[in-house]
């Protein structure tokens, strides 16, 4: 059986291309997943997996994914060898794609800055003059004072 499942952030836009011929779409990307344990030094590691998708899956990819996003892919491992210009042998081992799910919402990959600080007083809804009191909810002086 081979089966990967990985969870991880890209590390770069997925990359569309169309192959000669048959003109099959192939999106490639690279996914940063990190590892269950911190090195000596305390921080998490984490490695950097060729990811590589077909067809119109390869499309929804392009189309929808971008740099940084958190996303789970599944599919299998495939490797491949080839040997180079300088007469060395070349190995290459990508997680070709079967399925995947985003993690996050699309708003939550926006880039992160400092954040305003949330307001210290009450949000006032229109219930002035009636106690508001944290920003959605006020007391209510009896039967009379129900809006229904």
């Amino acid at each position: 059986m081979n089966k990967a499942i990985l969870i991880g952030r890209l590390t770069r836009d997925p990359e569309l291309k169309f192959t000669a011929g048959s003109g099959v779409a192939v999106t490639t990307f690279t996914l940063a997943v990190d590892r269950n344990f911190k090195n000596k030094n305390g921080q998490r590691e984490a490695d950097f997996i060729n990811i590589v998708a077909y067809s119109k899956l390869a499309e929804v990819m392009a189309n929808y994914l971008r740099k940084g996003r958190l996303v789970a892919v599944s599919g299998r491992i495939e490797t491949r060898t080839y040997e180079g210009n300088d007469g060395q042998k070349k190995y290459y081992t990508d997680v070709v794609v079967d399925d995947f799910q985003f993690l996050e919402k699309k708003d939550e990959t926006a880039p992160t800055g400092p954040k305003p600080p949330a307001p210290e007083t009450p949000v006032d809804n229109g219930n002035q003059g009636n106690g508001a009191q944290g920003g959605d909810f006020f007391p209510l002086d009896g039967d009379s004072d129900i809006p229904f």
